[in-house]
C-alpha cells in the first residue's frame, strides 16, 4: 500500500506522544484514483461516501472541518509531483482526538470508501501561528 494513503505507527505514535495539548488543523491533501476499484463511476465519488461516514465520528471528538475545495492548479511548485485534487482543513481539539479518531473501529468501518477513491492522501498537523504575530 502507498504509505501517503495510510498513517504509519510511527507517525500516530508520533502524534500521540507530542506534547502540545492544543488544537490542531489537520491540512488533508487528496489525490482522487481516476478509476477506482470499488465499482463507483469517480474516486471523488468513493471519497465523498468516506466523509458522509467521517463526520460524525469528527464530531464526536469535538472536531470540525473548517474548509474544503478544489485544487485547481500549482501556483509554486512542481506541477506533476504536487498536483492535488481536494483541500481539507479539520480542526481537532488536539492530536489525541485525531488519533482516538484514526484507529476508532468506526473509522476502520468506513476508511475502505477511503482508500477506494484516494491515490494519494497527506495529512499535515498545523499549529496555528498567523494570529499570535502582530502585523
Amino acid at each position: 500500500m502507498c504509505p501517503t494513503v495510510e498513517p504509519s505507527k510511527d507517525q500516530l505514535e508520533a502524534l500521540r506522544a507530542d506534547p502540545d495539548a492544543g488544537p490542531v488543523v489537520m491540512l488533508n491533501l487528496v489525490q482522487f484514483h481516476t478509476a477506482p476499484g470499488s465499482g463507483d463511476a469517480s474516486g471523488r465519488e468513493a471519497y465523498l461516501r468516506y466523509s458522509r461516514g467521517f463526520i460524525p465520528l469528527l464530531k464526536r471528538v469535538g472536531g470540525t472541518v473548517i474548509w474544503a475545495g478544489d485544487v485547481t492548479g500549482v501556483a509554486i511548485g512542481d506541477d506533476r509531483s504536487d498536483s492535488w485534487d481536494y483541500a481539507v482543513l479539520v480542526r481537532y481539539p488536539n492530536r489525541q482526538a485525531f488519533v482516538e479518531t484514526m484507529t476508532s473501529p468506526e473509522y476502520a468501518a468506513i476508511n475502505p470508501d477511503r482508500l477506494a477513491g484516494l491515490s494519494k492522501h497527506v495529512i499535515l498537523p498545523v499549529r496555528e501561528t498567523f494570529s499570535n504575530l502582530h502585523a
